[in-house]
């Protein structure tokens, strides 16, 4: 796959793109976007063959299919040099199935890579040529440094502009690539993978030094890298729920995982005391996967004493986002994964599509000095605020707290989704004690707690204003040093603002710790 020569677009905030550009015509409306609402993408890996089929918003993708059969196919490779032959067996089994499930789905067709156990096996071309003449899939070869280009990109199709490090570590390999205002860098491969260093002869002692010596080639190819260190792939996301579990940590999303340097080090020692059978069933990691964390973990701590990163962040987006990704034009790239996302939702799922942008733009005054990160939170959960309106009543304000913060969104410290998942509770109820999500609320300070409950409440007043999206309804000022709340409305809206418009508008008052003037506008307002 070639690099695309599109024109480069300025750096884009890790946070997003500029704020100017959050309400722009969303990509699910764009026909060069439609051409990727629906993709399918095949990962033939050293350890697994997974079929991924992305559907929805083109820059922030639903997983419309997923499915991974653990195969294996590099098993036993440093001895023979070929493809494990029961691997193979699986492989072409599980290819013959994606390719079936493509047909029933109307794909029209498959992107399918191999990676390190495909291209350095000796029966590595006949292996394609099997899966050819079985199913008509076309497998491409990659090398190890377009292996550690896409994954990067994945990594980019979840953080624009994001800079760093990223390690993809397959069951074979183990690449780096540099990223720095949303463009890949330098980029190398490594036989780190797992599988081949459990085939290494000589035990600990021998495998310790081969790592050492491998990743000290590394360092002098990739330079200094001391800043954040993203991790790709199914062994380090196993060490991250065992981080998870040690440090009794209660929002199990993977994407976004926060650790440091010290944390590593103490989960490698974690495993390294502990019984793995236990660890794989206290944290739902397969048998297959749970024999090879041991392996990955000494090298995710000689990884780590070698590149000193500032922190470390767990990606679930890798290779096969980044086969995404690459199809995308520059423009597409550059919008914000999270906006397009919730976008996207509210275009599905809302009563009133377009009504999240009204809303925002009425309740914005209350978030006038707030910084731009805060502020395209904002506009997310407004856009939000009414996709689960389906939900029974009663659990309403659980569902919505649960989607925003288990919900499949790129973009979002796991700070940043407690926010949001506290504001869209606040949507639908007053009050957030004695919820099932108790314990993560300390994951926020008081100050933001108390933030997402304002904004909480103001989408829950202003969904009682509700009429036509292009309805003219008045607005609200605010006055922070008055501690005055103002709502100015039309006479048109006056009928709406009745009990319980008038109750919900003084719970938001109470939690501004203001008091209320309702006033009435004959025309629009000037702006303040």
């Amino acid at each position: 796959m070639a690099n695309r020569a599109d024109t480069p677009s300025a750096p884009v905030p890790e946070t997003g793109v500029s704020d100017l550009g959050l309400w722009q015509r969303p990509l699910f409306e764009d026909p060069s976007a439609r051409a990727l609402a629906r993709v399918g993408v095949v990962d033939v890996g050293s350890n697994s063959v997974r079929l991924v089929v992305f559907d929805g918003a083109a820059r922030s993708p639903a997983y419309f299919y997923n499915e991974k059969i653990m195969c294996a196919l590099g098993a036993g490779m440093a001895e023979t040099g070929h493809l494990s032959p029961q691997g193979r067996v699986r492989a072409l089994s599980a290819m013959r199935r994606f390719k079936k499930l493509a047909d029933g789905m109307g794909l029209s067709e498959l992107s399918v890579v191999a990676t390190a156990a495909v291209r350095d096996a000796s029966d590595g071309k006949e292996f394609c040529e099997e899966v050819r003449r079985e199913t008509g899939l076309r497998i491409w070869v990659i090398d190890g440094e377009e292996e550690a280009r896409l994954s990067a990109q994945g990594v980019l199709l979840g953080w624009p502009g994001a800079y760093g490090l990223v390690c993809d570590i397959g069951g074979s390999s183990m690449e780096l690539a540099e990223i720095s205002g949303g463009r890949v860098g330098r980029r190398v491969t490594s036989q780190l993978g797992p599988l081949k260093l459990r085939d290494l002869k000589g035990g600990a002692k021998a495998r310790n030094a081969h790592i050492k010596e491998v990743m000290d080639k590394l360092e002098v190819k990739m330079g200094t890298q001391r800043d954040r260190l993203f991790l790709v792939g199914g062994s380090w996301r196993a060490i991250a729920r065992i981080d998870m579990y040690r440090r009794g940590y209660p929002l199990h999303v993977l994407h976004e995982y926060r650790m440091t340097v010290t944390s590593v080090r103490d989960t490698v020692n974690f495993i390294q005391k502990s019984d793995l059978s236990d660890i794989r069933s206290a944290c739902g990691v397969s048998s297959n996967r749970m024999a090879l964390v041991p392996y990955a973990a000494e090298v995710l701590s000689r990884l780590v004493k070698t590149f000193k990163p500032k922190d470390i962040a767990i990606s679930s987006y890798g290779i096969r986002e980044g086969m995404l990704y690459e199809q995308m034009p520059q423009r597409l790239r550059d919008r914000d994964p999270l906006i397009e996302a919730c976008r996207f939702a509210e275009n599905k799922d809302a009563r009133m599509p377009g009504f999240g942008k009204v809303l925002n733009n009425f309740i914005a005054p209350l978030f006038k000095s707030s910084p731009a990160p805060r502020k395209r939170l904002v506009k997310a959960a407004c856009l939000l605020h009414d996709v689960s309106w389906r939900a029974h009543p009663d659990y309403r304000a659980e569902v919505c707290f649960d989607n925003a913060t288990r919900a499949n969104l790129g973009g979002l410290k796991h700070s940043e989704r407690i926010y949001m998942g506290l504001a869209l509770l606040h949507r639908y109820s007053n009050k957030r004690e004695n919820t099932r999500f108790a314990d993560l609320y300390d994951m926020v300070d008081e100050q933001t707690r108390n933030d997402a409950e304002i904004l909480g409440k103001a989408m829950r007043f202003g969904a009682m204003l509700w009429m036509n999206k292009d309805e003219d309804r008045g607005e609200m000022r605010w006055f922070p040093k008055k501690k005055l709340l103002e709502l100015w409305l039309t006479p048109d809206m006056l009928p709406l603002f009745g009990e319980v418009a008038e109750a919900r508008l003084n719970s938001l008052a109470s939690s501004l710790g203001a008091e209320v003037q309702v006033k009435t506008v004959r025309a629009k307002p000037a702006k303040i």
